[in-house]
């Protein structure tokens, strides 16, 4: 399995509306409401994981990214003691993992669900879930809802400014630019890259890129997959406030499902 983050990971804290992003509050308080234990696919570097073992519930990481996970494991030793033993971090697939045990609570944050091309691919993931959650466990997952406008017009090979530029501990300097390369709109797939352009403290300048495959997933398709799978979706929520779907446009996808069979 290729490590696409492998390049990119260094700078994934750092990123402005990734360390900004309103979803840890929500993901903490649905954990604590859980009781535990969680599960976390597409744990990253922990954005999300470690605050949930700081509120105190134990939870299980797991990531196809060795990089991402390396960077993780070094953000928890800086934990004490107690929010080090609530976590458990695997290296995995998420179509096909095995823990060998079963969770009150699986949380899919900030999209990782979407690089998943296949339907395939979406239903061995939601039935591995399935199989690790307890009897009445939620699956919360997190997708954005695609904008008709943007799929429609938003410009092929175009690099666009993504996010304000920032700095990393070592002084280096980086931009963030976002560029569709294409775009096959049958299959809901776009290919996509995420440029960092970085200039060193000598002045030196270098160019790092990101790309990766995404597929975009309308509403009605997801609760399809998720009624396929054994789960009923309980809410659908627009955003992290918990404000409805159809509040906002385009907002997001936050589906929280219960299994049910």
């Amino acid at each position: 399995m290729t490590d696409e983050y492998a390049e990119a990971a260094e700078f994934y804290d750092y990123v402005v509306p990734y360390a900004t992003r309103a979803d840890v509050e929500f993901y903490v308080h649905e954990a604590l409401a859980s009781r535990g234990p969680v599960l976390e696919l597409g744990c990253g570097t922990g954005r999300v994981l470690i605050p949930i073992a700081r509120a105190g519930v134990p939870i299980t990481g797991l990531d196809g990214s060795p990089s991402m996970l390396t960077l993780c494991r070094t953000k928890l030793r800086a934990e004490p003691a107690g929010v080090q033993a609530r976590v458990e971090l695997h290296h995995g697939d998420m179509r096909s993992f095995e823990l060998r045990r079963k969770f009150a609570l699986v949380t899919i944050p900030f999209r990782p669900f979407q690089h998943l091309l296949t339907v395939d691919d979406q239903l061995a993931c939601l039935a591995c879930i399935h199989r690790h959650l307890e009897n009445g466990g939620r699956l919360i997952l997190d997708l954005f809802n695609p904008s008709i406008d943007y799929l429609a017009n938003r410009p092929i090979g175009v690099e666009m400014p993504e996010g304000p530029p920032f700095t990393v501990p070592d002084g280096r300097q980086v931009e963030r630019s976002f560029q569709i390369v294409s775009q096959d709109r049958f299959a809901q797939v776009n290919r996509v890259e995420l440029i960092y352009d970085v200039r060193h403290t000598d002045g030196r300048k270098e160019r790092q890129v990101h790309a990766f495959m995404m597929r975009h997933l309308f509403r009605y398709e997801a609760e399809h997959l998720l009624a396929r799978s054994g789960f009923v979706v309980e809410q659908l929520y627009a955003d992290y406030d918990r404000s409805p779907y159809g509040s906002t446009y385009p907002g997001e996808l936050i589906f929280v499902a219960r299994k049910v069979s």
